[in-house]
């Protein structure tokens, strides 16, 4: 088979390459080659190949299609910034192009324009600069031999060379330039990936606001899920198993309204959903630092399994295991909910736990680590009280 690969040609009128055992050159037959020619027509020449005003021509619209990559690129820059994607601040005169918002339309057009010029520049290079000639290789061995892989990386920096990379700086600039600018686009599209887990909980936008916060704070009372009652010691057996929520999902303002509604009242019962859990004192090993965390044997942990966030309440009160149902991941109540089994790689988080005057089980602070699935920026270690 042929193709056309990465050498200087040789000009009309010189003798043809020698190629070695692996092929031929303008029809002529390596006397070795296990396969006759099978004919393959003269090798016609480029205009750029003997043509030095062609080549001049060629270098100047491959650096201008790279020039227009560069100019667009540039352009989705302004178009991010120009047009609101929300249209006017009441939501009306929504700014539009033939009927399409005209953010998107703008950005999509310049971005595909700046990748489009540096597609067709790279082609042109390679169709009218980059050196020409047919050579065939034959079939071999899946390992190459030494001297074929010396011959390879050989041919890899004679490539480079005959690129013309060094010796055509206006092209290299060029692209380089565009290469460079075509960056630009992406760092900008990296602000609508939203507000970082800081600045949701810097904002105050809503209670618990931050993959590293939940509505728990010190004296919120642990209530029962779907009723809402407040929790005793006293109403717990040993073994029992309470799904619990904390007290502001069921609260309400002095008209009767839901304090917590809509989307945060959701967010809110998802990270701070908890199990109540109670054992003989003597059965629990707590965490280091975590002495006081349990109230007569009572424990609170996050209901959220910290492999993929399935809800859990599966218990096994003679071992102390609370089971995921989802992909069985198994954590240790009686052992600061350690994994004991399954992908989940960390223990649940713990809520520290007191009385408050009433005598109802309230929280002693927010959980000291984040609930729920693990992700990278997480820190590996369980936290512990100060």
């Amino acid at each position: 088979m042929s193709d056309d690969h990465n050498h200087l040609p040789a000009q009309p009128g010189d003798e043809a390459a020698d190629h070695g055992d692996h092929g031929h050159h303008g029809g002529a037959l390596v006397a070795d080659e296990p396969l006759a020619n099978p004919g393959l027509p003269e090798h016609a020449w480029r205009p750029t190949d003997v043509d030095p005003a062609a080549e001049r021509r060629a270098e100047r619209q491959i650096a201008t299609l790279f020039g227009l990559s560069a100019v667009s690129a540039v352009l989705f820059v302004v178009a991010y910034v120009v047009f609101d994607i929300n249209g006017g601040a009441d939501g009306e005169d929504v700014q539009t192009i033939f009927g399409l918002g005209a953010s998107n339309v703008a950005l999509g057009v310049t971005l595909g324009l700046a990748l489009m010029f540096i597609g067709i520049g790279l082609i042109q290079w390679a169709r009218k600069l980059m050196s020409d000639h047919e050579i065939v290789e034959m079939r071999h061995p899946a390992r190459s031999s030494d001297e074929d892989r010396a011959e390879t990386l050989q041919a890899l920096a004679l490539g480079a060379e005959e690129s013309g990379i060094a010796r055509r700086p206006l092209v290299r600039n060029s692209m380089l330039g565009a290469v460079g600018v075509l960056l630009a686009p992406a760092v900008v599209m990296l602000r609508d990936l939203g507000p970082t887990p800081n600045q949701v909980a810097n904002s105050d936008a809503y209670p618990g606001a931050g993959l590293e916060n939940t509505v728990w704070e010190e004296g919120m009372r642990v209530v029962r899920d779907v009723v809402g009652t407040p929790v005793r010691p006293g109403d717990m057996q040993i073994g029992d198993l309470f799904n619990a929520e904390p007290e502001i999902i069921f609260e309400v303002d002095d008209e009767g309204h839901p304090v917590l509604e809509g989307v945060t009242l959701q967010i809110a019962k998802s990270k701070g959903a908890v199990v109540l859990v109670r054992m003989l004192p003597e059965e629990n090993n707590p965490a280091p630092g975590r002495d006081n965390w349990a109230v007569d044997g009572i424990l609170c942990y996050s209901k959220i399994c910290t492999h993929v966030g399935c809800p859990i309440s599966l218990y096994e009160k003679k071992t102390h295991h609370l089971l995921c149902p989802c992909h069985q991941s198994t954590f240790d109540l009686a052992d600061a909910a350690k994994v004991v089994f399954g992908p989940a790689a960390r223990p649940l988080p713990q809520l520290p736990l007191m009385v408050d005057d009433e005598g109802y089980l309230v929280a002693q602070s927010d959980f000291l680590e984040p609930v729920g699935p693990s992700y990278w920026e997480r820190d590996s270690q369980a936290s512990t009280s100060e």
